[in-house]
């Protein structure tokens, strides 16, 4: 199992809704709302990191009124 972060902003005032709608989504594990740079932090997981990219990623960057995305594989030793 393979884990991420990604970081979103959204369109001003979106985030609630924007999270809401991610939490949803097969693969998403957390969706929380915060202050600063970025909107929204979401926790993913799939089996490889070709699944995370192939499915997951792209669901969560169709979301309506999303910016911007950077997503931050989790590394383990």
């Amino acid at each position: 199992m393979v884990q991420a972060f990604m970081l979103i902003q959204t369109e001003i005032g979106r985030s609630t809704n924007v999270a809401r709608e991610i939490v949803e989504i097969a693969g998403v594990t957390a969706a929380e709302n915060v202050s600063g740079p970025y909107d929204v932090i979401v926790r993913i997981q799939a089996e490889t990191y070709d699944d995370l990219g192939r499915s997951v990623i792209p669901q969560i960057q169709g979301v309506h009124d999303i910016t911007r995305t950077l997503t931050c594989p989790v590394v383990t030793h």
